[in-house]
């Protein structure tokens, strides 16, 4: 049976997501080492202990996820709720891997790139890359699928691939051609995306303030879900790991999650 070792994964990961390009949150690679040896792997959204009990339920040797631990500001003291996570996975011996911005960002694999994939949205470039705005770039802008460029028509469609209810904010019988999204708890890069001439911005959390600023400006705000919006980047991520790597068995393991 052909293993990879954790180094030799880890590497191509931080390599691929080209890790050393942001400043984040939390760190990203590998959190929490376990065995040396890897041959399945369990992509998800969270670390969170349902998570990890799948993973081990399926006899996983490393978890990779978007979300991880160790986040900026948190309370450090490994207690509660920590503690049960971290425990749990030092005892399955689980190696533990995040990857936070980088999996936003990339231009194939990313949560943007994976969502506007998945809605059909058409992107921008200018001169061969992506149209971004915000800060890190973070945010793209492109169009609505073709004939969904009514926002009524559009939400629907969004609910519908998504299958989920969806916060919105604007005239349904409003058409648009420019649109900017941006995964996750992205709320605050509305007014980036406004400022770059979107008719709608599409991210999965709201805030109080973005009522006032979609009817101020006159520009539609779309709220899908952080899980929702960021389920596809992981699931991308793990079929380029099955292409480079065949001899690991990978899988996607969704923990349901309304927020």
């Amino acid at each position: 049976m052909s293993l990879v070792s954790r180094q030799t994964l880890s590497q191509w990961l931080n390599q691929s997501l080209q890790v050393h390009n942001f400043k984040d949150y939390a760190p990203n690679g590998l959190q929490l080492q376990g065995k040396p040896t890897i041959k399945k792997v369990v992509m998800g959204v969270t670390a969170s202990k349902a998570f990890l009990e799948k993973a081990a339920q399926v006899k996983a040797d490393a978890v990779i996820v978007h979300h991880g631990w160790f986040w900026k500001n948190e309370d450090p003291c490994i207690t509660n709720m920590k503690y049960e996570r971290i425990a749990y996975a030092i005892k399955q011996e689980l190696n533990v891997f995040g990857y936070h911005l980088p999996l936003d960002a990339h231009p194939e694999w990313g949560n943007n790139a994976q969502l506007a994939k998945v809605l059909d949205f058409g992107v921008n470039r200018v001169e061969g890359q992506v149209e971004t705005c915000g800060q890190g770039n973070l945010v793209w802008l492109g169009s609505p699928p073709k004939g969904k460029e009514e926002l009524g028509a559009l939400l629907q469609h969004i609910e519908t691939i998504l299958q989920r209810s969806v916060l919105f904010i604007g005239d349904k019988t409003k058409r648009v051609s420019r649109i900017a999204w941006c995964t996750g708890g992205a709320q605050g890069y509305f007014d980036a995306a406004i400022a770059a001439g979107a008719e709608l911005f599409l991210t999965g959390e709201a805030s109080e303030q973005v009522f006032h600023m979609a009817q101020e400006n006159g520009v539609a705000f779309m709220a899908a879900g952080h899980h929702a919006t960021e389920r596809y980047g992981v699931q991308a991520l793990g079929e380029a790991l099955k292409a480079q790597f065949p001899e690991l068995d990978v899988e996607f393991i969704d923990i349901p999650n309304p927020v």
